[in-house]
């Protein structure tokens, strides 16, 4: 298993307790991010979903990026 497979595996495990670091890895895995405006922009594929820069990221931020990532 690779890197971002583990993490991956680690996010779903636990989407209450994840660190800023982890989650932006995991939305540069899958896509890209924009650091235009207010909030930075999570862009995977033709989903676009903004978010807070918070240390331990908020699950529903969490949560709505693993749906997006199995809708690819």
């Amino acid at each position: 298993m690779s890197k971002s497979d583990k993490r991956l595996i680690r996010i779903r495990k636990n989407t209450k307790n994840v660190p800023l670091s982890d989650f932006e890895a995991l939305i540069k895995d899958y896509g890209e991010i924009d650091h235009g405006g207010k909030h930075p922009k999570a862009i995977i594929g033709t989903h676009t979903m903004p978010y807070k820069k918070e240390n331990q990221v908020k699950s529903c931020y969490v949560k709505e990026l693993i749906d997006i990532i199995d809708s690819l």
